[in-house]
């Protein structure tokens, strides 16, 4: 029989909604799955950690753009800047330059102009003491020994990384729903046992106190079938506490307001596929051991960071200024220049060569880190395939058992009433059944979670309900 979505049984409807504050609110696994996706806070807070990751490398791309700034500078001198004719010709004053020469100063001396007054006369001022600059730079820089291009793949690769650690947290989040999810269904299974349980002991006892009162039994028969009942009674209301708490768990990990209650049971398969195929698609796609691929990729990019160190540096520049004072230094200056820049480093104190070394040394380590991961999550599988094979060979081979059970517990009632059975035959054969129902039902449990967990580490999270519904024979 296929496996099709269900609702809580009659009597746990009634336990659910006539308990004080509590209304079920019925949610397939698929519908809990999206649930926890969409609404998880560590889930989210690790797609935040992807979108940090991302706008990181963003940033990181800008590094081959130009660097472009404006500036403005007021600086106060403590006098003017002058020039005199005696910066021009030397240590010697104009006059007395002049001097030197007859001839210039037969001729100064006609036209009136004493010699000695050129250098007050002829002095100039080349800026104020007030002066204020602007301009723009720009530095484009066409070569830095490929640690631009390193520094990019190492934002690729924290990228990847957070994408990995985001995959890892929604396979563990997948885990985690499947234990609680199929937990509520197995106490609720169990509860439902524990009823049948408690409902077979009440006949059991209301015909003991017939049989007693009608002196076909001795009291002891009848105390027997009380004590029994008794206890029936109290193992039920623990499996009642039992499944509100783990409906309290599943509740808060998909933060609902009303006790969430299961309408997916739990299933089994008539048979899985190969384990290599497990493996071999969890050696493929894990995404821990992405993450260490991508921890190698950035352990590379480091090393091309600290071996670009040795290489020179290239680069464009060019300034434009942007306000001109009204002196002679400023109408002399140029308005724009650019050029050409290279940047040789000859020593270097930020221990290049050491980190080097270190950046290979993290390399290895990675590719160490990798194999050993490789063995742990073949043996993983192995364990987890092999838990799965064994449950569903226990579910299958109490069957019979099951079967054995429930026709001891109709002799044994038949016994009872023609006075060849005692009481406490009867309530071994009701409680061998129980126990049978209830130990089929851990071993479909336990084959759900080992399912689920080889689902989740082989990346196929997605065809749980292929096992589920089209594939899954139902538990009961």
């Amino acid at each position: 029989m296929r496996i099709k979505p269900r609702v809580a049984k009659p009597f746990l409807a009634a336990v659910l909604v006539l308990s004080p504050g509590l209304h079920a609110a019925p949610v397939t696994f698929a519908e809990a799955w999206q649930t926890v996706v969409m609404g998880n806070d560590a889930l989210a807070a690790e797609r935040a950690s992807v979108e940090r990751a991302e706008n990181l490398q963003d940033a990181a791309s800008d590094l081959y753009l130009p660097q472009l700034s404006v500036s403005a500078n007021y600086t106060r001198l403590d006098k003017p800047i002058e020039i005199a004719p005696s910066d021009l010709l030397g240590s010697m004053p104009a006059g007395g330059a002049i001097a030197a020469n007859p001839k210039l100063q037969h001729l100064l001396h006609a036209v009136g102009i004493n010699p000695a007054d050129l250098d007050r006369q002829f002095t100039s001022q080349l800026t104020d003491r007030d002066i204020f600059t602007s301009s723009i730079r720009a530095i484009w820089p066409i070569f830095t020994g490929g640690r631009i291009d390193a520094a990019q793949d190492i934002a690729k690769g924290q990228t990847e990384e957070a994408k990995y650690l985001l995959a890892m947290k929604q396979q563990a989040k997948f885990e985690d729903l499947s234990k609680f999810y199929f937990g509520v269904v197995l106490t609720e299974q169990v509860l439902q046992t524990r009823i049948d349980v408690e409902q077979g002991l009440q006949k059991h006892l209301d015909h003991a106190r017939k049989m007693e009162q009608q002196g076909q039994i001795a009291k002891v028969e009848r105390l027997q079938a009380e004590a029994s009942y008794d206890k029936a009674r109290v193992e039920r209301q623990k499996s009642a506490r039992d499944l509100e708490i783990a409906q309290v768990a599943l509740t808060k990990l998909l933060k609902l307001t009303t006790p969430a209650m299961p309408s997916s049971g739990l299933f089994t398969n008539e048979s899985l596929p190969p384990m290599t195929a497990f493996i071999d698609k969890t050696l493929a796609d894990y995404p821990g051991l992405r993450i260490l691929d991508a921890k190698k990729k950035q352990a590379n990019g480091l090393i091309d960071v600290e071996q670009g160190k040795y290489y020179p540096e290239v680069y464009l520049y060019g300034n434009y200024s942007l306000h001109e004072d009204d002196t002679l230094a400023a109408k002399t200056a140029p308005d724009w220049a650019v050029g050409v820049g290279v940047s040789i480093p000859l020593l270097d104190r930020s221990g290049r060569s050491g980190k080097v070394q270190a950046a290979h040394s993290a390399v290895k380590q990675v590719n160490y880190l990798r194999a050993q991961a490789e063995q742990d999550l073949s043996v993983l599988v192995e364990k987890t395939y092999r838990e799965a094979r064994q449950a569903l060979e226990e579910y299958e081979g109490l069957a019979s058992s099951l079967t054995l059970a429930q026709e001891n517990v109709r002799l044994r009632e038949k016994a009872f009433s023609q006075g060849l059975s005692t009481s406490l035959d009867v309530v071994d054969a009701e409680m061998f059944q129980a126990g049978v129902k209830t130990q089929r039902l851990a071993a479909a449990y336990q084959y759900v979670i080992s399912l689920s967990r080889l689902l989740a580490v082989s990346g196929e999270m997605n065809s749980f309900n292929q096992y589920q519904q089209y594939q899954g024979l139902e538990v009961k």
